[in-house]
């Protein structure tokens, strides 16, 4: 972990936030009373399963707690390693603005390596997306449609359809897209590397 990050001071304060006592966090994540106490003071350096517990019972994902809150006026710029990765460690897709708050929509930079696959299932979900190819070919199901999409081509759809993205090329894909409302969240049920 980060030596010059205050885990202690970032758990207070993320608990102080929900109104919960030591006690009470300890309860939930199914830890001693003590062990939130020591981290909290920074006499105990808590592995990375332990804290996972802790944040799951706040919650909070790990990646939030080492980012730390966006500031109050965010700036409206954000460099590559500024993304929040969201993939599934097959796929890549990096958010902007993950903490932004009061974010109404995501915009996604998505990396699809050849042969992946936005899963069998298909993907529904409220509101509406789109998004431009920047390289590479991806074949787009929507709603029994399919269609192979390759640079320069776009797609827009009503994500209460039932969707499915697939690279079926010997090249990487990448896109930019965008969706509304902001259905990816820094935190919660998403999926996360480290």
């Amino acid at each position: 972990m980060d030596a010059g990050f205050d885990v202690g001071a970032r758990l207070r304060q993320l608990r102080l936030e929900r109104g919960l006592s030591q006690r009470e966090l300890a309860k939930r994540a199914k830890v001693t009373n003590s062990s939130i106490s020591l981290i909290e003071q920074n006499s105990v350096s808590p592995s990375v399963s332990s804290l996972k517990k802790i944040l799951d019972a706040l919650p909070v994902s790990i990646s939030a707690f080492f980012a730390g809150d966006e500031p109050n006026h965010p700036s409206p710029f954000y460099k590559a390693s500024e993304l929040t990765e969201i993939g599934d460690g097959q796929l890549s897709w990096r958010l902007v603005a993950a903490r932004r708050p009061d974010r109404r929509m995501s915009i996604l930079h998505e990396r699809y390596p050849p042969g992946s696959d936005s899963g069998e299932d298909m993907l529904e979900h409220d509101g509406e997306e789109g998004g431009v190819v920047i390289s590479g070919r991806i074949e787009i199901t929507v709603n029994g449609e399919v269609e192979e999409l390759s640079a320069g081509d776009a797609y827009y759809f009503d994500s209460r359809l039932p969707h499915r993205f697939r690279n079926t090329g010997d090249e990487e894909c990448v896109i930019v897209s965008a969706n509304t409302p902001p259905t990816f969240s820094d935190g919660g049920e998403e999926l996360h590397h480290g």
